[in-house]
């Protein structure tokens, strides 16, 4: 039986994961892709508990909010870089 203990330490793994999945990522977008697996892990873990597969939600939820998140990451990484440009 998978704990909620065992669900928590595959999440902040899948977050790991996932946040190092970019070859060369910006800070904005790895903390993204990071914050938003972590977030993602938990939510699955919990919708995922009520079936009794929290391992599985957690896996696919830190997946999602990864993707998720490192794309919100890079929309805001782009804008900074769009914003420190030198106005002509």
């Amino acid at each position: 039986m998978i704990t909620i203990r065992h669900s928590l330490l595959v999440s902040v793994a899948a977050g790991l994961l996932f946040s190092g999945c970019a070859t060369d990522p910006g800070r904005t977008t790895a903390a993204g892709a990071g914050l938003g697996a972590a977030i993602g892990a938990a939510a699955g873990a919990i919708i995922g508990n009520q079936s009794g597969e929290a391992g599985k939600g957690a896996l696919v939820g830190a997946g999602v909010g990864g993707l998720i998140g490192a794309g919100v990451g890079n929309a805001k990484e782009a804008k900074e870089k769009e914003a420190a440009k030198p106005k002509e």
